[in-house]
């Protein structure tokens, strides 16, 4: 059979498992043992073939914040099949897409969560756990490092998500890279509260899991308190979270009066925190380090890192890029540009996928002649440093000069009584393109409003700024564009 089982990422990390290697529910205060983990994961593999899938099928994981979707995640990738990931909430709502986009086999679902497109069509569905199976009692299937582990859906803010080609190769490379990036030890434990079906979500698990950690989950984020607890109950060393969470830490969260004795790191991807942001997270809790961090779908996951150690002089950067990797700024024909000069990020190396499932013409746009163009603007600095500008689509020009939306958004968010900032383009008869801009506040609307319109550049041509309870966010925590612009 072509490949070895040396090769299963699944196989490889269930290996590696130790008795750190714990999944805890910190909702119900349901507690697997790192010596029961590894049964559970041969479990799942071993229900799965029994259900009648094979190697190579493609399976639907609902994901949710609780250890059965890793189960299940790992245990299918463990028996050769594929698995395709869906975040729990949109299972209901383009769940059936991606099925079909995928042709799955079956999809699988945890106890009780309802999955009426599958019955109504009747396809295939598992539900549920499955009884642990001695480890040693099923091998993991033999697999080639290019052959595909999982559909990872990309988190873009507009349609179905495509589905990349993540492969156990492009998973071992990235894994490994960030355990050696954030100096990972055997006895982590990270607090997740993002499902694995976010690539930043999976490479949290995954790299905790694989240096023989283990992963508290907590679906209890809207009361922020009760996670900074769990932090502390279950002797958590990592936190992660989008820019959206570490907000509310800073803002809606008794953090300043909690003490996190344990927690050696915050981890910070999924769009820019406002550096002002990024320093009082660290002067709040200087015992941990924060890690600023830069990643892609398309590229397993991480893609850059700033060391803790120059957030005093790179804050602003998203740091250096991971060891095994190799980044350039190239201009709008291809031509390499020097340090200082803008232009879009290219990326090269193991953990950068070979594309998107059943979609050559995008996959070719994307990853052609051997670079992920990522679509992102930036700049490197003379020491290497990558500091990100915005992404093409996350541009408009006034009046000729181009002005990213997230520059925009962090500058407005740093303002007093502004908890929330997004931005989006409205059409303007002088400037061409002008700001159109959403805020939640903190303080009294009308107050809040002129403070930002004072605080704005004059070049920065704005038509509205609109008070609203919440900004629209997709699944993993960022800024829904497409909803915003239906709101202007």
């Amino acid at each position: 059979m072509r490949g070895s089982s040396d090769s299963n990422i699944a196989g490889r990390l269930l290996q590696r498992l130790g008795e750190n290697s714990h999944l805890i529910d910190a909702a119900t205060a349901q507690t697997l043992s790192g010596k029961d983990v590894p049964g559970l994961i041969v479990g799942f593999a071993a229900g799965f073939l029994s259900a009648g899938l094979q190697p190579g099928d493609r399976v639907l994981i609902s994901c949710g914040l609780s250890p059965a979707s890793t189960l299940a995640y790992l245990g299918a990738m463990y028996t050769g099949m594929v698995p395709v990931l869906v975040d729990e909430r949109a299972l209901a709502t383009s769940g059936d897409l991606l099925f079909a986009r995928a042709r799955a086999k079956a999809v699988w679902v945890a106890k009780g969560v309802r999955c009426d497109w599958a019955r109504k069509n009747g396809v295939k569905q598992i539900e549920g756990n499955f009884d642990a199976r001695p480890a040693h009692s099923l091998r993991p299937a033999p697999c080639a490092e290019e052959d595909p582990a999982v559909l990872m859906p990309t988190s873009g803010s507009t349609g179905v998500p495509r589905l990349v080609m993540v492969s156990h190769g492009n998973l071992r490379a990235n894994t490994e890279a960030i355990v050696r990036s954030q100096h990972l030890a055997t006895d982590e434990k990270a607090m997740l509260i993002m499902p694995v079906s976010y690539c930043f979500g999976a490479s949290v698990m995954h790299s905790h899991l694989y240096q023989g950690g283990g992963v508290v989950f907590d679906s209890r984020f809207m009361f922020p308190d009760k996670v900074l607890r769990a932090i502390n109950t279950y002797a958590c060393t990592t936190f992660a979270g989008v820019p959206a969470v570490y907000n509310i830490l800073l803002r809606r969260s008794n953090l300043r009066s909690m003490r996190l004795p344990g927690l050696r790191r915050f981890l910070q991807a999924g769009g820019a925190l406002a550096p002002e942001s990024v320093r009082e997270m660290y002067s709040i809790v200087p015992t941990a380090d924060f890690f600023v961090m830069y990643g892609q779908t398309e590229a397993t996951a991480r893609i850059s890192s700033l060391p803790p150690d120059r957030l005093g002089k790179k804050l602003g950067s998203v740091g250096l890029p991971l060891d095994n990797l190799e980044i350039r700024i190239v201009d709008d024909e291809g031509r390499e540009l020097a340090a200082g000069q803008t232009g879009e990020i290219q990326v090269r190396g193991p953990s950068v996928c070979s594309g998107y499932f059943d979609d050559p013409e995008a996959t070719e746009r994307k990853f052609g002649d051997g670079w992920l163009k990522t679509g992102d603007f930036a700049y490197r600095d003379d020491e290497g440093y990558l500091w990100i500008k915005g992404r093409t689509s996350e541009f408009i020009k006034i009046r000729g000069l181009r002005v990213s939306f997230g520059e925009v958004e962090a500058k407005v968010a740093a303002i007093p009584g502004v908890y929330e900032c997004a931005a989006t383009a409205a059409q303007h008869p002088e400037a061409g393109e002008a700001l159109a801009l959403f805020i939640v506040a903190d303080d009294g609307a009308s107050i809040v409003v002129e403070r930002v319109r004072r605080a704005l550049p004059p070049q920065w041509t704005c038509v509205s700024v609109r008070v609203v309870p919440e900004l629209p966010k997709t699944e993993n925590g960022k800024i829904a564009r497409s909803q915003l612009q239906a709101m202007t």
